[in-house]
């Protein structure tokens, strides 16, 4: 796959550009880290060589001045919000986080409940925390948040908080989800920092937008397209160009509350340290981009995926038609169609050839593989068996797995499991290769290409099972499917 993006330069100029903030203040600085810690693929997708756990590196770079606060919203544990990627309950995902960040060695100090209102279920939430030994604060709902400025900014509102105790310089605030309350926790540290006698900072680490490209560019029209159901909007930073002359680009939130967090800056601290949102951030992601056209590239691929997305959302029954809106409106703003993404044509052209579903794999050196449905495997099934003798110089007319092997599992799932469709999904034709690859030296070497998909592009020409879909995900593909079931007649897909 091509590298636009130095991957050891950012992680080293990240860490030093945060050490440079930290000092800045009185050793002391609130870093909001904004997306996600763990498993960025979208960064990575956009910027191919960005790996998808370079900010958890970069932290471990900081490690022995850093600690980390997760904060949670009493109102999210009290509705039970669930996140998306993982399945479970933002509560749940507060201790999956705790756990992986300990496992790595970098240091949880404690948790913050925002919002908190007495709400039951973040009363057992605490309990919870205080049986496993994990330190936890309340902050709570502040009336007139964020524009009655005065009482936010008094004892009646960022007073009334608890105030966290932490330990080293730098103090990472991050959340389960988008809502959490991020910024609130920072500044009501601020507030109680300043009253103690120390001059905290307050710094944001949002890798995207990235403020130094241009507005238009595709890695930040990306963004825009991944956040859609946000209705985020990349903008120039009026601010920033009022102050310095120089165009920078942000997003709409962040401008917005600016003269806000200004105001607090100035109440809390006397004066305010940044004249602009992009002088909050610390991103260097924009400095570490290598080859231009690469990241352009994978970036116009990851906007039509996220059209493709929506469009299947859609018609599972997901009310997204105003994110769908706006990723049409980014699409003809980056002059894209579906025909840019090349396995979309070569999907369609298999299908129509054949009359039946099929799909397209776009290989490391750009050659295509299709696979179409058969008596014995989905198109899904096929292309990825097409694909691994592909990468393994293996006979396309190869059996690698017997059709007699094939039937008794067709048996087990039509006569005993209870499934209508006989056809191997993806996860069951993998099984059944790992098996022959014990006897099938051919299997075996198929089996030794799995590695190789990851990254490459694929098309359906109909909507996939969701355990196709996810073994995708597992094989890192980056997959899309057009917006129609297999049979017509079908209005959620159950296969």
């Amino acid at each position: 796959m091509k590298i636009g993006f130095d991957n050891d330069k950012y992680l080293k100029m990240q860490s030093e550009h945060i050490r440079e903030r930290i000092h800045k203040f009185d050793n002391k600085l609130y870093l909001e880290f904004g997306g996600k810690l763990f498993d960025d693929f979208h960064a990575s997708r956009v910027l191919p060589g960005f790996q998808p756990d370079s900010k958890l590196k970069m932290l471990l770079q900081l490690k022995d001045q850093a600690e980390i606060v997760v904060v949670i919203s009493a109102e999210d544990i009290e509705n039970n919000k669930i996140r998306g990627d993982y399945g479970i309950t933002y509560d749940l995902d507060v201790l999956r986080l705790i756990d992986a960040f300990t496992e790595i060695g970098l240091y949880v100090g404690s948790v913050c409940i925002t919002k908190y209102n007495s709400q039951a279920g973040a009363d057992q939430f605490i309990e919870k925390l205080s049986s496993l030994g994990i330190r936890s604060y309340k902050h709570y709902k502040i009336p007139g948040y964020p524009s009655d400025i005065k009482r936010i900014v008094s004892e009646e509102g960022y007073g009334k908080n608890e105030y966290i105790e932490t330990e080293r310089p730098l103090v990472v605030i991050t959340a389960p989800g988008p809502g959490s309350g991020k910024m609130a926790t920072c500044l009501s540290q601020l507030y109680h920092e300043h009253k103690r006698g120390i001059k905290a900072g307050y710094a944001k680490f949002e890798t995207f937008p990235i403020w130094n490209l241009p507005l238009k560019h595709q890695v930040n029209m990306a963004y825009e397209a991944a956040t859609a159901d946000l209705n985020d909007i990349n903008m120039i930073d009026p601010f920033h160009l009022e102050a310095y002359g120089e165009t920078t680009v942000n997003y709409n939130r962040d401008v917005e509350i600016f003269p806000v967090l200004n105001a607090m800056f100035e109440q809390i601290l006397g004066e305010s340290p940044y004249k602009s949102p992009t002088d909050m951030g610390v991103n260097m992601a924009g400095n570490c981009i290598i080859d231009d056209d690469v990241c352009r590239e994978a970036s116009e691929q990851e906007i039509i995926r996220r059209y493709y997305q929506c469009q299947c959302d859609l018609k599972r029954g997901e009310d997204c038609k105003s994110a769908l809106y706006k990723l049409e409106l980014i699409m003809k703003q980056a002059t894209l169609t579906t025909e840019d993404r090349a396995v979309t044509t070569a999907a369609l052209e298999r299908e129509q050839v054949t009359g039946h579903p099929a799909m397209a794999i776009e290989l490391p050196d750009g050659s295509i593989i299709t696979g179409k449905t058969s008596d014995l495997l989905g198109a899904s099934a096929a292309a990825i068996m097409n694909a691994l003798k592909a990468l393994g110089g293996i006979d396309h007319e190869l059996h690698l797995v017997s059709p007699e092997a094939i039937s008794p599992i067709q048996t087990l799932k039509t006569d005993y499991l209870g499934s209508r469709n006989p056809r191997l999904h993806t996860d069951e034709i993998l099984v059944a290769l790992s098996i022959s690859a014990a006897t099938n030296k051919e299997a075996e070497k198929a089996l030794k290409q799995i590695g190789r998909l990851k990254g490459c592009e694929a098309h359906s020409s109909v909507m996939l099972s969701r355990v196709d879909e996810d073994m995708f995900k597992k094989l890192g593909i980056h997959l899309t499917c057009e917006p129609k079931y297999e049979e017509n007649n079908k209005k959620y897909h159950k296969r």
